[in-house]
């Protein structure tokens, strides 16, 4: 079963909701900071990024980033006047990036990245993926929780909350494991170095779930904008089975993939397989977990059946 819109409204009290049309009429005098080559080099197998979506959702979207990295600031700056203390303006502006597997967060993430990175005042952006913190497969394994792998047990959310902390006090630099998909797993000895970066934009399945009781910090508290992308769970089945179809004949087919078993199934087959993870997994973590947070975000990016952003949600409450 489809997974009810209903069940997590982004209700009118809540968000302004903004059509595509209006929304790009918002940076209508920016320029094009990118090309067409580098849209090409950031979307996403499967995604439908191009320059039209860039100029009338993501301009948009960076000039309000913009505003409120600014006004944020300003905040910490007369906060600190009135406290009569140093004015620590070295606290990085922290984004989150939140939606379904498959549904284009991380293109989005990787989009904003570029974007922000230009801003005359912000030269230090970074990108951070949660997977990173998702326990090793030896540790799911023992706490049978490898077929949950994505949902929000499945992750040490104490380090992440603990980086972020790192991040947010203005540490000399903090430490994130690394994650590979091609192996499927945390990589023992490794790590992302992040170093007192302007803005960090952290993207990843489950970054607006509330804390697991009232006395824990959550993951959210620690972010000064939040986004989430969304569409149909419909859309997001189809745009997920024509990924893992078309995976066959990318990272699937190295001999060091750890899913290189799939890349010799028939398209019948791979269908099927594909079908069975949505279903078994992906599907029900959205149900139970994803969705559930979509009224946390700060803004919602509504996504239409051809993966482009049709209307945009602003939180106003």
């Amino acid at each position: 079963m489809a997974p009810d819109d209903s069940a997590a409204p982004t209700a009118p009290e809540l968000y302004r909701e903004i059509p595509r049309a209006e929304w790009a009429r918002l940076a209508a005098d920016m320029a094009q900071p990118l090309t067409e080559t580098e849209v090409v080099q950031i979307r996403g197998l499967g995604d439908r990024l191009d320059l039209a979506e860039v100029n009338d959702v993501y301009l948009p979207l960076s000039r309000l980033l913009s505003l409120y990295a600014a006004a944020t600031k300003r905040l910490g700056a007369d906060t600190a006047g009135f406290l009569h203390e140093r004015d620590d303006t070295t606290t990085p502006f922290v984004i989150a990036v939140a939606g379904s597997v498959a549904v284009g967060k991380s293109t989005s993430a990787r989009l904003l990245r570029e974007l922000v990175s230009r801003w005359a005042d912000t030269p230090r952006v970074e990108l951070v993926t949660t997977d990173g913190f998702l326990y090793p497969n030896a540790e799911l394994a023992r706490r049978g929780l490898m077929d949950r792998k994505g949902f929000p047990e499945s992750y040490d959310r104490r380090a992440l909350v603990e980086f972020l902390m790192q991040i947010k006090s203005g540490a000399a630099e903090a430490r994130a494991p690394f994650y590979s998909h091609m192996r499927y797993d945390i990589v023992p000895d490794a790590n992302v170095t992040v170093r007192r970066p302007d803005v960090v934009i952290v993207e990843g399945l489950n970054v607006l779930q509330p804390p697991p009781t009232p006395n824990d910090v959550a993951v959210s508290d620690l972010f000064d904008f939040s986004i989430y992308v969304d569409a149909d769970a419909s859309h997001i089945e189809r745009w997920y089975v024509d990924r893992f179809l078309s995976l066959r004949q990318g990272a699937f087919s190295n001999p060091n993939s750890f899913f290189k078993v799939f890349a010799e199934l028939s398209d019948e087959d791979a269908r099927s397989r594909a079908l069975g993870f949505w279903n078994e997994t992906n599907l029900p973590n959205l149900e139970e977990n994803v969705l559930p947070t979509r009224h946390r975000a700060t803004l919602v990016l509504r996504k239409g059946p051809n993966h482009a952003v049709e209307k945009v949600q602003l939180r106003k409450l």
